[in-house]
């Protein structure tokens, strides 16, 4: 009985342990924009898809929703942020769909198993990514109005660094898997 009680107590330490890890890499992502064409970048989405294949779903899910929580309660962790200001009135703002979305690019993203081909992968990874961008291009849509340019503001500019992105990950991806497995 006292052996399964630690194992239970140490299987929790090490989750919560990933959880902040994970959101912690997430918000050092969000802060470090390197210069690209035609907008810099950041590695947000990247790291989104990373905890998905590396952690899998649960501290995955579990560290993306970390990361928001922290913003909404007023942490400077977001992109922008505290420049653009802080909290709940950030998170309202014009990029929440694309928040919202690394939710379900997290999940997505922790299917991806170690027998898929990289084609396979290269696919998932992209659909993971184009959840971030539906739900950032509905919010964005919504919030500024449908007559605008959408896709031109909230997609275009960002293309080009999502592609490299996901090829980088996908090129990576059954190491992280045969780390995974092996811890």
């Amino acid at each position: 009985m006292e052996l399964t009680k630690n194992i239970s107590q140490t299987k929790i330490i090490k989750f919560l342990l990933a959880m902040i890890l994970g959101s912690i890499a997430l918000t050092i992502s969000a802060k470090i924009k390197i210069p690209f064409y035609p907008v810099p970048m950041t590695m947000q989405t990247f790291v989104v898809l990373f905890l998905g294949v590396s952690l899998g779903y649960k501290i995955g899910l579990a560290s993306v929703g970390l990361y928001l929580l922290e913003g909404i309660m007023g942490l400077p962790v977001f992109s922008n942020s505290p420049e653009k200001g802080v909290g709940l009135i950030y998170f309202t703002g014009p990029t929440m769909g694309y928040l919202i979305g690394f939710m379900t690019a997290s999940f997505l993203a922790s299917k991806i198993n170690n027998t898929d081909s990289f084609f396979l992968i290269l696919s998932k990874l992209i659909i993971a990514t184009s959840t971030i961008y539906i739900f950032g291009l509905l919010w964005l849509g919504i919030l500024i109005g449908w007559e605008k340019p959408i896709f031109a503001l909230g997609a275009k500019p960002f293309l080009l660094a999502e592609i490299f992105k996901v090829v980088l990950l996908a090129l990576i991806t059954k190491q992280i898997i045969k780390i995974r497995n092996f811890i």
